[in-house]
């Protein structure tokens, strides 16, 4: 019986790219701006200094001195306090911080900061996860002390994985696994398997990345949702997704894979294997990915890394292109972002994925590998969509739109009938 793969995948543009398909029956997946300164006034630099101290007690492990900036009143949050920073004691910190945004008075002792945090995992990120923080202080007497009563997630923020309980951590020789309620040699093997993702990218995208990537394991999908601040329902059958800001305009904030535990745990050995590869491509490709990037670009180059070294047929990786096709039911165009959409028919989901791969591998085949790297660069380095493809298949490739195009529809007979 043939293996039949069929993509379940959507992109957000800023942040979050999924990506899925269907292995004989199971579904697969393979699915952050300088903030202002600190506002200004005694309130302010008193909140400052108070999440100062917090910071450094992370750093230090120190739970004594994190709980001295925690409200003495608050015992319940305490308690939950000291678990949190239990939880991060595996995690290797090389730095953490909080940049106070806005500071709201509610009475002489009570203020509600906006709080940015930003972190570093020490020997893997070069730039900062950060995270959009709401944070309450009290105070307990005129000309006192300020201390932390809640500390929660920015409204449209998601949660962060030390909030979900203990941290386990497994090193791969390229990878970083961190889960949270998962047996270690299931995060073995995802480092494993992420180690193996590292090198493949970067053969297919040898243009300069840090080449290792920090993989995230929650417990359960709902876990994953709110590490993603959507609705669970949106991620069960989605194995994994990244995590990430697209553009190359300076420092990025750093990118993390999120695996979804129960669906990519589904798969076989081929299929976790693609997803990680193609969401450690995401990760690759992040600086040179914009909003100038069209989705069947960014998420066809990604499937076009995963599988250029599997030994399966284009009718196997793309049976619902292949059964259109031998209906003869052609698609007319390049996929639109639009049908990347998840709500919709997943037929004409997993189409959009299979013609984004073949026009990628289209390229490849037809003015090479190197080109198609160009002409990815090409298109990631304008600004805006409007002309960004157009100019890049002329500049790039020496071809129009309309010729492009009916190259890519022959290339799909030519595969896939």
């Amino acid at each position: 019986m043939a293996v039949r793969t069929q993509d379940v995948r959507r992109e957000r543009t800023r942040g979050r790219r999924a990506a899925g398909a269907v292995i004989a029956g199971l579904l697969l997946a393979s699915g952050c701006a300088a903030s202002p300164q600190a506002p200004a006034g005694p309130t302010a630099q008193e909140v400052g200094a108070t999440l100062d101290r917090r910071a450094a007690a992370v750093l230090a492990h120190d739970s004594e001195a994190y709980l001295a900036a925690v409200d003495p009143a608050a015992a319940s949050f305490r308690t939950a306090q000291r678990t949190e920073l239990g939880n991060l004691a595996d995690v290797p910190l090389e730095s953490w911080t909080y940049r106070v945004k806005d500071v709201i008075r509610r009475s002489a002792d009570r203020v509600t900061a906006d709080v940015e945090l930003r972190y570093r995992i020490k020997g893997y990120d070069d730039a900062p996860v950060t995270s959009a923080r709401t944070v309450e202080l009290v105070r307990h007497g005129a000309g006192g002390s300020w201390y932390i009563s809640a500390d929660r997630a920015a409204k449209d923020s998601p949660d962060q994985l030390w909030q979900q309980g203990d941290i386990e951590v497994v090193r791969g020789a390229h990878s970083l696994v961190l889960g949270v309620g998962r047996r270690t040699r299931e995060l073995r093997r995802i480092a494993d398997t992420a180690d193996r993702a590292v090198p493949a990218v970067g053969e297919s995208w040898p243009e300069p990345w840090d080449r290792q990537v920090v993989v995230l394991v929650p417990e359960s999908v709902e876990d994953m949702a709110g590490l993603l601040d959507s609705p669970a329902a949106s991620y069960r059958g989605i194995a994994a997704v990244t995590t990430g800001e697209v553009g190359g305009s300076g420092r990025r904030p750093a990118d993390r894979v999120i695996v979804n535990p129960q669906a990519y745990g589904m798969l076989g050995e081929f299929g976790q294997r693609v997803v990680l590869t193609h969401e450690t491509t995401h990760v690759a490709t992040r600086a040179d990915t914009s909003a100038a990037t069209p989705v069947w670009l960014s998420e066809g180059f990604a499937d076009f890394t995963a599988y250029r070294q599997e030994a399966r047929s284009a009718q196997e990786l793309a049976p619902e292109l292949t059964d259109a096709v031998r209906r003869g039911e052609f698609p007319a165009r390049l996929p639109d972002d639009g049908d990347f959409g998840f709500g919709g028919d997943a037929a004409g989901l997993a189409r959009a994925y299979e013609g984004g791969w073949l026009a990628c591998e289209l390229i490849a085949e037809e003015w090479g590998e190197e080109e198609l790297i160009a002409f990815y660069r090409a298109v990631g380095g304008r600004s805006t969509r409007d002309g960004a493809v157009e100019h890049a298949l002329h500049s790039v490739l020496g071809t129009t739109p309309e010729d492009f195009t009916a190259r890519w529809r022959e290339y799909l007979r030519d595969r896939l009938g």
